[in-house]
């Protein structure tokens, strides 16, 4: 009977021994009574890799995989998606499922979704001896570098489900928060649509009408409504004129800030833009606090966790703030001192930092400052809709008032000439 060496992953983290078994089929099912997740399994001194025997699957527990593998293309998944996966999986280890089982489990999903496609299309990768990360990193761009490497030192260190949970609440609030400023948009824009609407319906189509009328009667039109008018038939000969003049605009902003040396300025730009460009700040400090909380907590260096919580920033201008700051911690400089060199950072922010420097729970201290920066940014929120919403509708009055004025003085001429 050959003799098995084996580098499996084990509830107590890496574990590397040998075994006897007849054949790589039954050293893998000695392995997983064991609870161990083979990576690596030789035979008599030659490197193999750890390839599972592959079992005659049953045809409902191969379509996603089939599917996947046919296309070969990338499986993009949304964001409420991804959670539900990590949630899932995380869920499946925390239980002492190792994680080929685990994936197994998923992929018999009767929803059919992307989160079963995946995990079919993971579950063949692990199987086949790749380690879970590179196989997320191969198979899906939706998880980002961040949770790569993230799971890529939890198989180091054998505390893959603590880091999921723990990835899995991050990108719930991260979630929150991108919901949250989405909907405190919704109603403000729904404001715009409806009075632009109004102006259009009084311009192109009431006014015109009363024309017609007062033109019968042979009155003359007030001056207001003479002008506006004017702009109407202005827009009915040249519409296409006014949208081709639109559109190239679009194309061309669009254009300028797709270009990498306009992406700093133009990240500047929507940083200082009135009421939003503090909505958008308070949104980057929650940011930062919660990824760096979630990567030092797993244990990051700190160097590693200000790399990756750059790469999760979107915007470019705060991204060299970083850089910055990275440099600085890079010398040994502290990281609240490094923070306080950027001058971007709140004085509030940076204190926090502190405080957890000297106490020596800095994962505690951020955690506490991103809730904090959370509550500030649900006021800053909550004052934004409190001062749109009233604008907006004070100028959808001001626009209904001067058009009913507009068509009453009218209707007032006309009556005067039919007098």
């Amino acid at each position: 009977m050959p003799t098995f060496a084996y580098s499996a992953h084990g509830p107590s983290g890496i574990v590397t021994g040998t075994l006897s078994a007849s054949d790589r089929g039954e050293a893998f099912s000695l392995l997983g009574k064991q609870r161990l997740q083979p990576f690596k399994l030789e035979v008599a001194g030659t490197a193999v890799k750890a390839t599972a025997p592959k079992a005659k699957a049953k045809p409902s527990e191969t379509k996603a995989a089939d599917a996947a593998a046919l296309t070969g293309a990338p499986i993009k998944l949304k964001l409420p998606q991804v959670v539900l996966f990590v949630e899932e999986l995380s869920d499946l280890i925390a239980a002492g499922i190792q994680l080929e089982p685990a994936l197994g489990t998923m992929e018999k999903r009767k929803e059919l979704s992307g989160v079963k496609t995946l995990a079919a299309a993971l579950r063949s990768k692990v199987r086949d001896g790749m380690s879970f990360s590179k196989a997320v990193a191969a198979t899906s761009p939706s998880f980002g570098s961040l949770f790569c490497s993230l799971v890529s030192a939890g198989e180091a260190s054998g505390s893959m489900d603590a880091i999921l949970k723990r990835q899995a609440q991050y990108m719930r609030s991260q979630m929150a928060l991108r919901a949250k400023v989405l909907f405190a948009l919704i109603y403000p824009a729904f404001l715009i649509f409806a009075a632009l609407s109004v102006t259009v319906l009084f311009v192109v189509y009431l006014i015109p009408q009363l024309m017609e009328l007062l033109n019968s009667t042979g009155g003359s039109l007030p001056a207001g409504a003479a002008i506006i008018l004017k702009l109407s038939d202005l827009v009915k000969s040249y519409w296409w004129l006014i949208a081709i003049v639109i559109t190239t605009c679009t194309i061309l902003f669009k254009s300028w800030a797709k270009r990498p040396e306009s992406q700093i300025p133009y990240a500047k730009l929507r940083l200082r833009l009135p009421l939003f460009g503090s909505v958008l700040s308070a949104r980057f400090y929650v940011q930062f606090l919660e990824t760096l909380a979630n990567l030092v907590g797993n244990g990051l260096p700190m160097i590693h966790a200000m790399q990756l919580t750059q790469q999760a920033t979107d915007n470019a201008f705060l991204r060299t703030e970083l850089d910055a700051v990275i440099r600085h911690v890079g010398e040994g400089v502290a990281l609240s001192r490094a923070l306080d060199r950027s001058g971007h950072f709140p004085p509030l922010l940076i204190d926090i930092v502190s405080v957890g420097e000297q106490t020596g729970k800095l994962s505690e201290a951020l955690q506490k400052g991103a809730e904090r920066f959370d509550r500030e940014l649900a006021k800053r929120i909550d004052k934004l809709t409190a001062l749109v919403q009233p604008a907006i509708i004070c100028l959808m009055a001001g626009l209904v008032g001067i058009m009913a004025y507009m068509m009453i003085t009218t209707i007032f001429q006309t009556i005067s000439s039919i007098k």
